[in-house]
């Protein structure tokens, strides 16, 4: 097998005093279409944080092999080439912004947030927006397209900086089904080039793209191939589970109520 591009050793993290993720260990390889599950507040969009370098890790590391550089000592930061799309849901479609412009916003390198557009930039622009079909709404502000537009137009923010690996968060969340549909060609044609990991709490509907499954509540519980065991899922969520086939109502689980600790 080879190196992973993305090792996540042992990492231990969280928020003021509390344990998010204990010890955690995880590899990103290329090819992969990645779906990291587990309950609410299980440290799903924590693993991301550190990963992206949002959230600094109590202990632990996060070793990167990227395409075109690692970025180690001395060398350009690797985060630089993570394309990330966060939840569709946390996104302010008041916000005053064109769709040519929000995916322009991904040709925004670290620290080069006051410089100007350059051809290339807007040539790059146009052809992501071409290619997710939302070059008639370029002009469309974000509170006029529908939740599909906005989610591809997330999406296309993060390709046009041409990243090594794409992180989506909760990708299939308040989109409707033809959206969904929609996402899963776009997601399959991605992944034939760069890997994508999915933080999702619906991995049915992405279920023919998966190749391997991490399930994280604090600990990792699993990391391996797509066929998941009633006693895995039921181990990491705490709680008896139903598995569905796709093709039925997108839930993996059951509603509960039930505690996690």
């Amino acid at each position: 097998m080879p190196d992973p591009l993305v090792h996540v050793r042992a990492v231990t993290a969280g928020y003021g005093s509390e344990v998010v993720l204990d010890r955690v260990s995880l590899a990103i390889q290329p090819g992969d279409f990645l779906a990291v599950i587990g309950p609410n507040g299980g440290g799903k969009t924590t693993l991301l944080k550190v990963i992206l370098g949002l959230l600094r890790p109590w202990s632990g590391e996060v070793v990167f092999q990227l395409p075109g550089g690692s970025g180690g000592p001395g060398g350009h930061d690797p985060r630089g080439r993570l394309g990330y799309v966060p939840q569709f849901s946390t996104f302010d479609k008041d916000f005053p912004l064109r769709i040519a412009d929000m995916v322009l916003m991904g040709r925004l390198g670290r620290g080069n947030l006051l410089r100007a557009w350059s051809r290339d930039d807007r040539a790059a622009a146009a052809a992501v927006l071409d290619r997710l079909g939302l070059a008639g709404v370029a002009e469309a502000r974000v509170a006029e397209v529908s939740g599909g537009q906005l989610q591809r137009a997330l999406i296309g923010r993060a390709l046009v900086a041409e990243p090594a690996i794409l992180f989506l968060d909760e990708p299939t969340a308040s989109i409707d089904a033809e959206s969904r549909e929609t996402l899963r060609e776009l997601l399959a044609e991605l992944n034939r080039t760069i890997p994508i990991v999915v933080v999702t709490h619906d991995v049915t509907s992405l279920a023919p793209m998966v190749n391997r499954i991490a399930c994280i509540n604090r600990k990792l519980f699993y990391h391996g191939g797509p066929e998941l065991t009633l006693e895995v899922l039921e181990e990491v969520y705490g709680c008896p589970v139903e598995l569905v086939t796709h093709g039925v109502p997108h839930r993996v689980l059951h509603d509960h109520h039930h505690h996690h600790s």
